[in-house]
């Protein structure tokens, strides 16, 4: 069936006219009609895109589409092109195979993708805190290279804006021990003894551990929020650019505020949470102040306020440095640094407590 488009001369298939998207209905069809024909020309065709050129190759067939410079020399090269394209476009398979899915098997890739990432997580840590100690011996024996503006502001973002919500929050909790421990004490007539179970908990661990969850709640997503938003803005590449080194320049003065900050907080804390035994002690449980100091003393040895404040610095170092890290880790969206905002917080919290655990069985066995 003749039409404008395709004409049949000398058993020979003609095209011709304009083979474009605003033609798609005519052409498609005209070309139904003739199935992979032997002679065909294509010299008349005037103007060719995407839609036209698929028609083609539906009606010539995919191979014969491929070999388009074979036998029509004459089409421009764009249009040869296009042709090319669309045959490998339209061979390529439409639906990839569906695999039976296995719950079991299926977990245990889901398993492993989880542990290849943890174990590339953990490599880049260890990778960075290499690189931050490596810069840090490099800066401190040059005291011009020292960024003491930098560190004092962040030592009052971090550490100084934080003694409210640490005091108040171990303050409550040794209220709390204090009140749970007598309330269990006093069926076996040892009420005293909650002087010893605040100071004990407190000293040693609930001091330094609610310190340094907060911290990492509270300051290394803001690491990571401040860095990623550099890293979106180009402002780290931008810092490159002029010769500075953004590890000396913005995670140094972060880490050593910490480092100064958690230990002072920890402090803070030991001393909130043993007021707030104290409270409960004299309010609920007739013991004076001056009884409360003097079994403290008595009782309560100098080495579990050294082995909880032992903890801070390491517990600081962990948590500024992967903070930092996350914040460079930004790709460069809002979503990216919401993410990895995210992924900073569990993780400082997370090594927090698996620290913390390890040390306690270390000097479990050490006898201290």
């Amino acid at each position: 069936m003749p039409s404008e488009w395709i004409i049949k001369r000398d058993e020979k298939l003609v095209l011709q006219g304009e083979w474009t998207l605003s033609n798609y209905k005519q052409l498609k069809n005209a070309a139904q009609n003739y199935s992979q024909p032997n002679d065909i020309s294509l010299t008349g065709i005037e103007r060719l895109d995407t839609a036209g050129a698929a028609v083609i190759v539906g009606m010539i067939g995919i191979e014969k589409s491929r070999a388009i410079s074979d036998w029509a020399g004459e089409l421009p090269q764009e249009q040869q092109a296009l042709l090319k394209r669309i045959a490998e476009a339209m061979d390529a398979p439409i639906e990839a195979v569906q695999h039976s899915s296995n719950r079991l098997t299926d977990a245990l890739a889901s398993i492993g993708e989880h542990m290849a990432g943890l174990w590339s997580q953990q490599r880049q840590l260890l990778a960075f805190i290499g690189l931050v100690i490596a810069t840090l011996v490099q800066v401190v024996f040059k005291p011009k290279r020292w960024r003491i503006t930098a560190t004092v502001a962040q030592i009052q973002q971090s550490g100084l804006n934080a003694v409210p919500i640490v005091a108040l929050l171990t303050f409550m909790v040794g209220a709390v021990v204090a009140f749970l421990g007598a309330t269990v004490l006093e069926q076996f007539g040892a009420t005293v003894y909650t002087i010893d179970l605040v100071a004990f908990s407190f000293l040693r661990e609930f001091g330094v551990l609610l310190a340094a969850i907060l911290l990492a709640g509270r300051t290394a997503s803001a690491f990571t929020a401040q860095l990623g938003s550099m890293k979106s803005n180009e402002e780290i590449d931008a810092l490159q650019t002029q010769g500075l080194d953004p590890i000396e320049l913005l995670v140094l003065p972060r880490i050593i505020a910490l480092l100064v900050s958690l230990p002072l907080l920890t402090f803070i804390g030991m001393m909130c949470g043993l007021m707030g035994g104290a409270l409960v002690a004299v309010l609920s449980l007739d013991i004076s102040t001056g009884q409360f100091l003097y079994i403290l003393q008595k009782d309560v040895a100098l080495n579990n306020f050294l082995v909880g404040m032992s903890k801070a610095p390491i517990f600081a170092f962990v948590i500024a440095v992967i903070g930092c890290l996350e914040g460079f880790k930004v790709s460069g969206s809002a979503q990216s640094v919401g993410s990895h905002t995210t992924s900073s917080v569990v993780q400082c919290i997370f090594m927090v407590i698996l620290i913390d655990a390890l040390a306690a069985l270390f000097f479990m066995e050490m006898g201290w």
